[in-house]
């Protein structure tokens, strides 16, 4: 019997579920504001006042979501107490709080646990993007890149070298 050759993804243990297409500040941003304007706001006046498409609010607000950092009970978004004490937090703390929160999401904790596996604690973006697909076979490898790349440098969990296309652990431990 002929066994053919098939790839397989890195093993996870869990659901891996995608992330926002939307950068961190997009995030902070969108605390500001529900800050500013008392804790509540609806979301299509959120996307008509500041001037942003419906969908690429709806991203946002999702991220903001995932992090813990709003509800949205019906059409509105509600500012958490843990959304606005983050938000309220220095530059540093900020980061490691955000990073704290991410590194428990079933896709970053993918990465960080695929990255600790390779010897040198770095992975080339090419094969990155074919576990992305592989995990994620509904979405774009691309964009899902990007924004990971975005948030984990925020955050200083991930270093992303553009020259060499590769992505490591920040402060590998």
């Amino acid at each position: 019997m002929i066994m053919k050759e098939e790839k397989e993804a890195a093993p996870v243990p869990f659901e891996i579920e995608p992330i926002p297409a939307c950068g961190i500040s997009r995030v902070l941003g969108l605390l500001e504001t529900l800050d500013d304007r008392g804790g509540r706001e609806p979301v299509g006046r959120l996307a008509r006042d500041l001037h942003i498409e419906f969908g690429e609010l709806l991203a946002v607000v999702k991220a903001a979501e995932m992090l813990a950092f709003v509800v949205t009970p019906g059409t509105d978004v509600v500012l958490e107490a843990a959304g606005k004490s983050t938000m309220e937090l220095p530059m540093n703390e900020k980061k490691r709080t955000i990073r704290e929160k991410i590194r428990k999401l079933p896709l970053f904790a993918a990465i960080e646990t695929l990255l600790r596996r390779q010897e040198e604690g770095r992975l080339p973006k090419d094969v990155l993007l074919e576990e992305l697909a592989l995990w994620l076979p509904d979405e774009n490898p691309e964009a899902m890149f990007k924004t990971v790349v975005n948030w984990g440098r925020y955050t200083e969990l991930f270093a992303y070298d553009a020259d060499e296309e590769m992505l490591s652990l920040d402060s590998p431990a």
